[in-house]
């Protein structure tokens, strides 16, 4: 487990951190290097149910409601991350001080080589400066990585290596016209736009590891759609 970057976000200013853990076992991705980024200042849950995980995650809408409480998460919160769970595991090591940083464009280029990294196992990589994740895919086997910061002020969006998160057949259809590849969760199979969608091969057993579909669009394919899923579906409004 490595930190790879230690500072302020570039959505909003918060400190936040960026940490690479090697050895997932998360059944969807296989073993990806999966970086994780959240803030610096307050364990996971905290930021969720205070509404500081804008941070990291922008105005994703899977964030859920700040509750104001002094306990749990955001209420009605439809994002598959399980905050109790790896990221606030990683969040308390880190701040025993156990992780070792990368410090140069070398250095976190030597953590990603040749591995598939998933960018942003919880996190948007945009909230990164953009040379951050740029080292750590250069000499990576592949990368996944998605973001709903598109058009957002200061957010390093790249849609060549980000696939665009969006909510809508709408919002899909606007960013097919600037060229950019979209990554959407829909309510059915049916739903799918034939000739620019394609059904996520996760539905096969495909793992992440294999696949490499979700890399921004260097990569020459339909975009990608998914039924929604997870414990936290029933929260979802699709469309």
């Amino acid at each position: 487990m490595t930190i790879v970057y230690n500072g302020p976000s570039m959505l909003d200013g918060s400190p936040i951190v960026a940490i690479v853990t090697i050895g997932s076992k998360n059944a969807k991705t296989g073993e990806m290097a999966q970086l994780w980024i959240m803030r610096s200042d307050m364990d996971p849950l905290a930021a969720s149910r205070t509404g500081a995980d804008e941070a990291v995650c922008g105005t994703c809408p899977h964030r859920g409601n700040p509750t104001g409480l002094d306990h749990g998460q955001a209420a009605q919160r439809p994002c598959y991350v399980v905050l109790a769970q790896a990221p606030l595991g990683i969040y308390k090591a880190f701040k025993r001080g156990i992780y070792p940083m990368a410090r140069t464009v070398d250095a976190i280029a030597a953590v990603g080589a040749g591995r598939m990294v998933r960018v942003g196992a919880y996190g948007d990589g945009a909230a990164l400066p953009a040379w951050i994740t740029s080292a750590l895919i250069r000499d990576a086997a592949g990368h996944t990585a998605y973001s709903h910061q598109a058009g957002r002020p200061g957010a390093r969006f790249e849609p060549e290596r980000y696939m665009s998160s969006v909510e809508s057949k709408q919002a899909a259809e606007e960013a097919w016209s600037r060229g950019w590849r979209t990554f959407r969760i829909v309510a059915n199979a049916a739903d799918i736009v034939q000739g620019h969608e394609i059904e996520c091969p996760a539905i096969r057993g495909v793992q992440c590891l294999d696949c490499g579909l979700c890399g921004g669009s260097q990569v020459k394919a339909k975009s990608i759609a998914i039924v929604k899923h997870g414990n936290g579906a029933k929260y979802l409004g699709v469309s």
